[in-house]
């Protein structure tokens, strides 16, 4: 276990509790959980006034109850986030929290931004329930209608960095979910969840399933949350989620989205995250499943979906009055739509211990490899291998080995992770850290000069322990730095770029093995180098850290990968060096760290100190 995964857990306090406090002073306990306790009710009124229009049924008795018992818990969860009100470190106004000059809510596209009271609250398209009112259209903005046939990535909208420096366009979260009036189902998955924020930017009517977080004992659970949602967790001792949604459409399309964003006002406002979705059109006629298919986008998808324990919350909302979804199983994401058009590669993290080559190559940062070798990205051996250069940039920073550095970069060069195993143990434990190898993470001169200064790193997260450590890589560090502006970054993204070219006339074809039963390199298919010239980028939840992508241990004969957390990205690949510092979220080429630099460090910061008793 990293010593920094217990930072994950203060995170979710932090980022879930409001951002503001009255012009008079600090919320009080009693103010803090009736203003909780309206926040509830203003979702469930939302449909209520739906059920007066026959729109949507009634609660069942099941869910009042589980609405009464999830209260009680959340009573409880604010009573401790009181305590780490002041650790939060935001200021004590939205005024002060928002650059002046931008009025625009980036929650909805193109809307100006309401000017809050000190007695609101700031959601994304929802005012304050102490108004007692329920957002009308014109609050929420105009309906988005763009289609994204060919995949797009773009960063979130920014408070205070919009228009960003870079002119990049961005995305909104309405822009993401579309015209919420269209959905028929959608699915969620989150690590940090505000429920009844979501469900305000969701028709009451649509069925939607939530992917969360388990309680302290980590067992897997299905539950209503609120009238036709129904949250499910996977089994996770420990662990943490990941970021991604599947909207299906009344239209017949879906669209597929992953994010770095957590489903929080905070992440989609006040520091800048990253976006890709693809639209997908439906078949004519459903296609056959086919069930040795371990490769393609949809096939990873559905192993993704189960193993979160999508399919038990379906089967329950299937006979909970929505019996018409548009699937009825994970394996109909495979064979209702047309995947022919995703040209990326899905990534995943799966929780757990995986043994065997079958099940060690479908996961971390051996799955990762996989995609390099289909891309045409492998680096190759010997007088002809070409060099790998890899900017890994995140939010979080975990405690770093040579033995691990050196495993993740062997799988990005797309390199057999038999090979690496071959390699005695005493010998991989030794090895150099790569110098082709950079972490990026804000020096403390970067957050203080952000928009928010250091009130505003409150989710990024480094350990002095880990920066003094004896052998802990600090000549591999870089300052983090956005090209939209002055803001932070909670974007996980790693810029893999291949700096030797290749001078052949013709493609070069290079062996792979796509057997499951074995991961030797020396034999298998052919396939063809697309292009050998640049590199790849990888954008997704997956941090930089070891509880992210897995470490590999046993033998080259029965390897085991064991990873902490469900993460999810995307792989793509880059044409020529235009189109790197065009998808780099960040400042390129990254400064190295000077000699009088220090990382972020936000136990050290007088906002996150904890208060003594």
């Amino acid at each position: 276990m990293d010593e920094n995964d217990n930072d994950f857990e203060r995170a979710i306090a932090l980022s879930l509790q409001d951002h503001t406090e009255s012009s008079s002073g600090p919320i009080t306990l009693n103010e803090d959980e009736a203003l909780f306790q309206q926040q509830l009710q203003h979702a469930i009124e939302i449909s209520k006034a739906n059920v007066q229009r026959g729109e949507v049924a009634q609660p069942s008795a099941s869910t009042n109850t589980f609405l009464s018992e999830r209260a009680q818990l959340e009573k409880e969860r604010r009573e401790r986030q009181k305590r780490l009100r002041k650790a939060q470190g935001l200021p004590d106004s939205d005024d002060d929290l928002r650059a002046v000059s931008d009025e625009e809510d980036l929650g909805q596209p193109n809307a100006k931004r309401q000017r809050l009271s000190s007695s609101s609250v700031s959601y994304i398209g929802q005012t304050n329930v102490r108004t007692s009112t329920v957002p009308s259209s014109s609050e929420l903005g105009p309906i988005q209608g763009s289609f994204f046939w060919d995949g797009e990535w773009r960063p979130t909208a920014t408070l205070g960095v919009e228009p960003r420096k870079d002119g990049r366009s961005t995305f909104r979260l309405s822009e993401v979910l579309g015209d919420k009036s269209d959905i028929s189902f959608a699915i969620l998955s989150s690590f940090a969840l505000d429920i009844p924020w979501i469900y305000s930017l969701f028709d009451p009517s649509s069925p939607v399933i939530v992917v969360a977080q388990p309680d302290s004992n980590g067992k897997a659970s299905v539950k209503n949350a609120l009238p036709n949602w129904i949250k499910t967790t996977p089994f996770l001792r420990g662990g943490y989620g990941c970021m991604h949604m599947k909207i299906f459409y009344k239209t017949g399309r879906l669209r597929v989205v992953v994010s770095t964003a957590n489903l929080i006002p905070y992440d989609w406002r006040d520091i800048e995250n990253a976006v890709w979705l693809q639209d997908l059109p439906p078949l004519p006629k459903e296609a056959p499943f086919n069930r040795q298919d371990n490769e393609s986008f949809p096939s990873v998808m559905k192993r993704v979906l189960d193993a979160v324990n999508v399919m038990p919350a379906l089967s329950t909302m299937l006979k909970q009055d929505h019996p018409n979804l548009p699937i009825k199983t994970t394996e109909q994401i495979c064979t209702r739509w047309d995947w022919s058009n995703v040209k990326v590669n899905l990534v995943p993290s799966i929780a757990g211990k995986h043994e065997g080559w079958p099940n060690v190559i479908l996961t971390g940062h051996v799955r990762l490899m996989k995609a390099v070798r289909n891309m045409g990205f492998r680096t190759g051996k010997g007088p002809k291998e070409k060099t790998l250069e890899l900017e890994c940039q995140g939010s979080s920073i975990g405690s770093y080995t040579t033995q691990w550095i050196n495993e993740f970069y062997h799988s990005a060069k797309g390199e057999s992770a038999e090979d690496w195993l071959d390699k005695p143990k005493s010998r991989r434990e030794k090895l150099p850290y790569p110098v082709e190898v950079k972490v990026l993470f804000p020096t403390l001169a970067t957050v203080r000069s952000s928009q928010h200064g250091e009130r505003g790193g409150g989710n990024l997260f480094f350990q002095r322990s880990y920066w003094e450590g004896k052998k802990f890589p600090r000549q591999l560090f870089y300052d983090s730095r956005s090209k939209a502006g002055k803001t932070l970054m909670h974007t996980k993204m790693i810029v893999g770029n291949i700096s030797q070219n290749v001078a052949t006339k013709e493609p070069q074809k290079e062996v792979i093995n796509i057997d499951t039963d074995s991961e030797d390199s020396d034999s298998g298919e052919e396939v063809e180098v697309v292009d050998a010239n640049v590199g790849w980028i990888y954008l997704g939840s997956h941090n930089f850290t070891p509880s992210a992508w897995g470490t590999l241990s046993g033998s080259a004969f029965n390897p085991i990968m064991n990873i902490r957390n469900y993460e999810l990205g995307i792989v793509l690949p880059l044409k020529d060096m235009a189109e790197v510092d065009n998808l780099a979220c960040f400042e390129r080429p990254p400064r190295k760290y000077g000699p009088d630099d220090s990382p972020w460090i936000q136990e050290e910061s007088i906002y996150f100190k904890p208060r003594s008793s």
